[in-house]
């Protein structure tokens, strides 16, 4: 039987050893899911919304177990895993209010009746990533669970334990048996199995881009409802006029939050040209006063990266023949740490270009406005981003040109579970969040009853 060793990445302690899903686990799990989901939609929806407030509240009394897990098999800094934990919370309570108000249409048309209804899917297949384990799951589960679908979260290998106590925390709560499984599995066996299984109506992904496409290409074949959160290169745009002060203190945050594991993360930062200088002095006290060190210590900002291995891919892009103009401490000894780091480049650098998923940013200078925004969309991706200045009519306008799809304008705030989340580009496919998200996990059916025509009487 293969197993997922799950191991402490601030300390490289093995945490857990858990059985890996098979393909026969999967098409099992599929099968009692689609039992499940046929009595959870045939529920009224006032019923349905009083599950998951059930489930929401049983989390809420579980909120500190759950984010010292996350500390332990992800090592995320505890204050951050509470929020985290915090946040699955309130996706259920957001989800469950949307329930009631997953409302068809009527439309006017000739010679009788036409409603729309929003038909659940069935089994939706959720595969989230490391790199915010609850949070993301939370996305895909509790939307789909709402709009009267079943769903399997297969978690990523090294992060398994948070999801298996979701689901635990389900059955507590009274949801049915089989409606929301997790599948801790290897992503080319178990993913893969889901991913072309069948039963399986949908797939959500967060992930890189490469598997994205990869999965993207085996939905195609079943014509398979997808939705991808892929990758990032995001800018964090600084004008002149800008309030430099306090962009400078605000931009450690926006590329070493996780680590710099975030999809989000702000890792090119284009300065224009005349506040460099300033902006590059203010810069380097923010970095080394990040807070690095035990996740356990509500005092620290920022832990350990997942693995060695990324690790390694996260060094590459930081050669020792290009030294950093910024360069924060890390913890010496066990443990797979790395020190803020901030290069000075150009916009085909490599660390410019790709994504590093560390904590690692790029600053580039630029001229003028046109330039800014040639540079920001010098990407493949485009995800989200930041820009500060103090003209509105700038703000406007850069905000408008920036390919991306979530945008904030002298802040770092880009994602918030009431409103619509997801990218241009090879950024992914679809929105997340939001009003809209039931709906994202639903068909619309057209139905039309025609009117006999009133006849009179002899």
């Amino acid at each position: 039987m293969q197993e997922l060793h799950v191991l402490n990445p601030a300390t490289e302690e093995l945490v857990a050893t858990i059985p890996a899903a098979t393909p026969q686990d999967v098409d099992a799990a599929v099968r009692r899911a689609a039992e499940a989901q046929r009595g959870w939609s045939a529920l009224a929806p006032g019923d349905r919304a009083r599950h998951l407030r059930r489930f929401a509240d049983v989390v809420d009394t579980h909120l500190e177990e759950l984010a010292q897990l996350e500390v332990r098999e992800a090592g995320h800094p505890v204050g951050n895993a509470r929020w985290e934990a915090g946040n699955a919370r309130d996706l259920l309570e957001y989800a469950a209010g949307g329930v009631e108000r997953l409302t068809g249409a009527q439309i006017p048309v000739a010679g009788g009746l036409n409603v729309t209804f929003h038909e659940p899917l069935g089994v939706v297949a959720v595969i989230a990533p490391w790199n915010f384990p609850m949070p993301i799951a939370a996305w895909g589960v509790a939307p789909a669970l709402a709009a009267g679908n079943a769903v399997l979260l297969k978690p990523a290998e090294t992060t398994p334990l948070t999801a298996l106590r979701l689901a635990e925390l389900a059955l507590e709560a009274g949801l049915p048996e089989g409606l929301f499984q997790v599948l801790p599995g290897a992503g080319p066996v178990a993913g893969d199995a889901l991913v072309e299984h069948p039963g399986v109506a949908k797939v959500v992904f967060t992930g890189s881009t490469a598997v994205g496409k990869q999965i993207m290409a085996k939905c195609a074949a079943g014509v398979k409802r997808v939705t991808l959160e892929l990758g990032g290169k995001s800018p964090n745009i600084v004008f002149a006029d800008a309030d430099v002060e306090r962009a400078a203190a605000a931009a450690p945050g926006s590329f070493l939050d996780n680590t710099g594991q975030d999809c989000c993360a702000r890792s090119r930062i284009l300065v224009q040209r005349s506040v460099y200088d300033r902006f590059m002095e203010l810069l380097e006290p923010a970095v080394k006063s990040f807070t690095v060190g035990d996740p356990a210590d509500p005092a620290t900002q920022m832990g350990p990266l997942i693995s060695a291995a990324h690790r390694e891919r996260v060094r590459s892009y930081v050669p020792e023949s290009a030294p950093a103009a910024i360069r924060g401490e890390a913890p010496a000894g066990k443990g797979f740490w790395y020190p803020a780091t901030v290069l000075e480049g150009r916009p085909e650098d490599r660390a410019a270009v790709e994504e590093v998923f560390g904590p690692v940013a790029v600053v580039i200078p630029f001229e003028d406005e046109a330039e800014a925004v040639r540079i920001a969309n010098a990407t493949a991706y485009g995800l989200s981003g930041s820009l500060w200045t103090r003209d509105v009519s700038r703000a406007v306008r850069v905000s408008r040109a920036v390919a991306a799809g979530n945008l904030s304008v002298n802040s770092h705030s880009s994602v918030r579970y009431w409103t619509p989340f997801g990218g241009f580009g090879q950024s992914g496919l679809g929105r997340e969040l939001g009003p809209d998200a039931l709906a994202a996990f639903t068909e619309t059916k057209n139905v039309f009853i025609a009117a006999d025509p009133l006849t009179e009487s002899p």
